[in-house]
């Protein structure tokens, strides 16, 4: 009845990787462009390596640049769940699932990123120049 949707399937990868990408890049932009040493200054505050502050930051930045284009888009998925579990467990779960700063966000976060390791790009990203047809392979 509904197999026509599975001919617009890139559609819905592509709006995974592009929304997930533009929140990153919104979330990390900030930690690059002028708040490095802070943002590793709290990561450490957490009992957290100070210099993994430095990779979170950049996994946000760059992994949503690169999800948006779709290129390397399971590494950068990969990069991007890890950094919204680390954000859940160490940051957000003491507040609950839905209370003020809630992990439901960052859970989303990374559910969306995992699914994308898994999926891969689809056809509508940079990966399919690349001959690995979104698929990573």
């Amino acid at each position: 009845m509904f197999r026509w949707l599975d001919r617009v399937q890139p559609l819905g990868l592509l709006a995974l990787r592009v929304v997930l990408g533009v929140i990153m890049v919104a979330h990390g932009y900030p930690k690059v462009f002028g708040g490095l040493s802070k943002h590793a200054a709290m990561v450490h505050s957490l009992g957290v390596p100070g210099w993994l502050g430095y990779v979170s930051a950049f996994a946000e930045f760059g992994g949503g640049l690169l999800l948006i284009l779709g290129l390397f888009t399971r590494f950068a998925a990969f990069a991007v769940c890890i950094n919204m579990l680390v954000a859940v467990f160490k940051v957000h779960l003491k507040n609950g699932l839905t209370g003020q700063g809630g992990y439901e966000f960052s859970l989303s976060l990374a559910t969306v990123a995992f699914a994308l390791i898994f999926f891969g790009a689809g056809p509508i990203a940079a990966d399919w120049l690349f001959g690995t047809g979104g698929r990573g392979k």
